[in-house]
């Protein structure tokens, strides 16, 4: 789907405006483009330092944001390459612990798209290439790499030799490209195994975690699974145990219960890997300092939370499919503990609505529907519709702020409400900028 980015950098944004005229504007999966993309700018997929590579439906951000923060916090230095952005293009690129500058990201986008010619890449895959670049250009102990769309057949899998591989939450999305069961999306997912590389993974039901297993032995990957290969404990802290011994940490700085099992795969993945030296405190440290915009995140003092009554409480989360509710629901619950809930909610055409609207009719309040600017989205009053169905109170609305009085108009100032703003990244990107909270 179209990122439809922009900058406020006339540099960066002259290249992107390229970048739109040359792209087919839309997700095509595959190897070959993104390999003869990077043939002509020199391979610099092969350059890169050792590699950490994260795919999943839901949790691999999180996941690489854990690794990232483990990694920095043993004294090394760590590139990542994450998407889609939310405010700013540059999120997506960040070199030795620090965001792209604009300058840097004007230069390597004309490099690559220079090269482009008639290849027919694609906006993820002149930006995975120019990721590369950057990456191969500047020196760092390791590099974190998310997938964009499945695993298989995503232009990140051109890397031939991780030291790890993880798979994070597996659920239902993207359905058109990766297939209609879980047990297709989990193959496309476990594409991303390597010879002699272990793959670390969740826990999974029984029928998805076969199809993983599959894979990666095909590819001749050593697996290693929770529950199987290593354990959690999750109480007051987090316990990991695997066959080195056990790891202890607080419960993670970031919000949800779901959380506590990003930080265990990330711990997994780095105690599976032998080419970085993290020791026992840096694990307790990412636990602390680890942070992922629009994932459960609160917002802080700005223009969106002033529209408010005192005491009320504004979330923020991109999710936008059916498990991410579930663990998305599950955290707001328990941190409203008993307060009314409202929900703000857009999301993109392609997306299910009433899968994501489900785990939250049971405790919520009320809905305000919204468009997501920019992009091909469900039209609010359908939404509305959506969440009428299943009993909860709904309207539409234009936009974020108008939802925001709506909610405000019939709060009680002695119960002040929890409000979740969900959907989608593009939508939270938005929501971000709005409330003067931009991405570093």
């Amino acid at each position: 789907m179209a990122d439809n980015a922009v900058s406020s950098s006339p540099a960066v944004q002259a290249q992107l405006d390229r970048l739109w005229a040359l792209s087919p504007g839309a997700d095509i999966l595959g190897l070959e483009r993104i390999t003869a993309l990077l043939d002509r700018i020199g391979n610099p997929h092969r350059e890169l330092p050792p590699v950490l590579h994260v795919a999943g439906t839901n949790g691999k951000g999180s996941t690489c944001a854990f690794l990232r923060a483990a990694i920095e916090a043993a004294g090394l230095s760590c590139h990542v390459y994450t998407s889609p952005h939310l405010v700013r293009f540059n999120e997506r690129i960040r070199i030795a612990g620090r965001l792209i500058e604009d300058d840097a990201l004007a230069a390597l986008l004309a490099d690559v798209l220079d090269a482009a010619g008639d290849v027919g890449a694609s906006f993820f895959e002149v930006t995975t290439a120019a990721a590369f670049l950057a990456f191969s250009r500047a020196p760092a102990d390791a590099c974190v790499i998310e997938v964009g769309l499945g695993g298989r057949l995503d232009a990140t899998n051109v890397i031939t030799a991780p030291i790890v591989t993880g798979i994070a939450q597996l659920g239902i999305d993207h359905q058109s490209f990766l297939g209609d069961t879980i047990e297709q999306i989990a193959g496309e997912k476990a594409g991303i195994a390597k010879p002699a590389v272990s793959l670390i993974t969740m826990r999974y039901p029984p029928h998805v975690a076969q199809r993983v297993i599959a894979v990666a032995e095909r590819a001749g990957a050593p697996i290693s699974r929770l529950g199987t290969d290593w354990q959690l404990q999750i109480g007051q802290g987090l316990r990991y145990e695997d066959g080195h011994g056990v790891i202890e940490t607080g419960l993670p700085r970031m919000a949800g219960p779901h959380q506590p099992e990003n930080l265990g795969l990330a711990i997994a993945m780095l105690r599976h890997q032998s080419a970085l030296t993290i020791p026992p405190s840096a694990y307790r440290a990412a636990a602390e300092w680890a942070e992922w915009p629009a994932r459960m995140q609160r917002l802080s003092a700005g223009p969106l939370v002033s529209r408010l009554p005192d005491g009320s409480e504004l979330w923020l989360d991109g999710g936008h499919n059916p498990a991410a509710a579930t663990a998305v629901s599950a955290a707001l619950e328990a941190r409203a503990a008993g307060r009314p809930v409202h929900l703000i909610l857009g999301m993109l055409a392609n997306k299910d609505a009433r899968g994501l609207i489900l785990p939250f009719a049971r405790f919520a309040r009320s809905l305000q529907a919204v468009p997501v600017p920019d992009h091909a989205h469900h039209v609010p009053e359908a939404l509305a519709a959506a969440a009428l169905s299943l009993g909860l109170r709904a309207a539409a609305a234009d936009g974020v702020p108008l939802a925001l009085d709506a909610i405000a108009t019939r709060a009680d100032p002695a119960n002040p409400p929890v409000v979740l703003i969900l959907g989608s990244l593009y939508l939270a990107g938005g929501v971000l900028s709005m409330n003067g909270q931009i991405p570093s």
